[in-house]
């Protein structure tokens, strides 16, 4: 899976040209957002084939900054404080979150500096070993 860091302009059907234009290609998203931050558009997008998707946006114009590759995690969702954990657990390790969001699936999408650290506190992170 990969995240990719669209830039979108901060006006009416921006968005929609974007699904349009992945659309056209036969590429779905799998998760993510968009927020418009000091007057631009930045969205997460979670994607199967980045690199379809990268091209898609990119043919119809629309700017991709960064294409990653993501922690996947599944948390608790009938414990409370899951979230608290995991993430100071990262914290703990170094690893600065940089996106987080839910993917269709119900699995939590991290988007993080340092992949490796991450992935070793994700895969500690296992129904076992959780609180």
């Amino acid at each position: 899976m990969k995240d990719l860091t669209i830039v979108l302009e901060d006006r009416p059907a921006a968005l929609a040209e974007m699904g349009e234009a992945l659309s056209r290609a036969g590429v779905s998203i799998d998760g993510g957002g968009a927020w418009v931050v000091d007057g631009r558009g930045v969205a997460h997008f979670l994607f199967a084939d980045g690199t379809a998707a990268r091209r898609a946006l990119e043919a119809a114009g629309i700017r991709v900054l960064e294409e990653r590759d993501v922690l996947v995690q599944r948390l608790k969702q009938d414990v409370p404080g899951q979230l608290g954990l995991l993430t100071r657990q990262m914290a703990q390790a170094g690893v600065n979150i940089e996106a987080l969001y839910s993917d269709h699936d119900h699995q939590l999408i991290l988007v993080v500096d340092d992949l490796v650290r991450g992935r070793e506190v994700s895969e500690a992170w296992s129904p076992e070993g959780r609180p």
